[in-house]
């Protein structure tokens, strides 16, 4: 009960964006008066918001590739492998978990500016990609916890190199793991705001900067609206990976 109250108390806030993005009046506010959707449609129908999303959109789909592929090969590095001090490397994998992302953003814009990686799409990628990785890491290193090692050692065994063994026998098994990964990099990219907020240009804006813009100079309720878009994608994309792991966690044997 007390854990309901909690979880109910830190979601609120999330929540009653949705109220206030379908509301008759010019400006935000709760509870709304009247309902409508021509605040979506302002959204949808704008070409600086829709270009600011795709943006976003092309960032996060690449950043969620390259940080898949990378936290994966990282996490069975440090969990599989017999690396000199591992314990480092691992605290260093997960930095940017830790690390205040203002600091970040402020050290990467004075590394990327001078190579011409402010405002362009790999700049975003690879900060973006620094960020995502350790989510990643993290998930897969759960999922080999439980993986058997004995598996892949039959696989060698019976004749198979390490690279068949890794993706016929152990990707496979961290599958969930991995996927988990990936839609955790994809939030982490979609919705970072901090290290957008400084790397961003003229042209190449994320939608958390439009956002931020937007709230200083223009905050109507398309504000609202494209907060409600952004927690339904990601409750969407969460309620995605809790019913994929269930089916996995029912297709195992006892």
């Amino acid at each position: 009960m007390v854990i309901g109250v909690i979880l109910l108390f830190l979601l609120l806030p999330t929540l009653i964006v949705i109220p206030m993005s379908v509301g008759t009046s010019p400006y935000i506010e709760f509870p709304p008066h009247g309902l409508t959707f021509r605040w979506y449609e302002a959204y949808f129908t704008d070409p600086d918001w829709m270009a600011a999303t795709w943006f976003s959109l092309h960032i996060a789909v690449a950043t969620t590739v390259s940080a898949t592929i990378i936290g994966t090969l990282a996490a069975v590095a440090l969990v599989r492998g017999q690396l000199p001090g591992r314990e480092f490397l691992q605290a260093l994998t997960l930095a940017p978990l830790i690390v205040p992302h203002i600091v970040i953003a402020v050290a990467l814009y004075l590394v990327f500016a001078p190579l011409g990686l402010t405002g362009n799409f790999y700049g975003f990628v690879i900060a973006h990609s620094m960020l995502a990785v350790p989510y990643v890491v993290i998930t897969v290193s759960a999922a080999l916890q439980r993986f058997d090692p004995n598996l892949e050692l039959a696989a060698l065994n019976c004749g198979a190199t390490r690279l068949q063994a890794f993706f016929h026998i152990m990707l496979p098994n961290i599958r969930p793991g991995v996927a988990a990964g990936a839609v955790f990099a994809f939030l982490a990219s979609f919705d970072e705001a901090t290290v957008a907020f400084f790397i961003s240009g003229i042209e190449g804006k994320t939608i958390t900067r439009k956002m931020f813009e937007d709230i200083d100079f223009n905050l109507t309720p398309v504000i609202a609206a494209v907060s409600a878009v952004l927690t339904l994608v990601s409750l969407f994309l969460m309620s995605t990976i809790e019913i994929a792991r269930h089916r996995s966690g029912q297709g195992r044997p006892g």
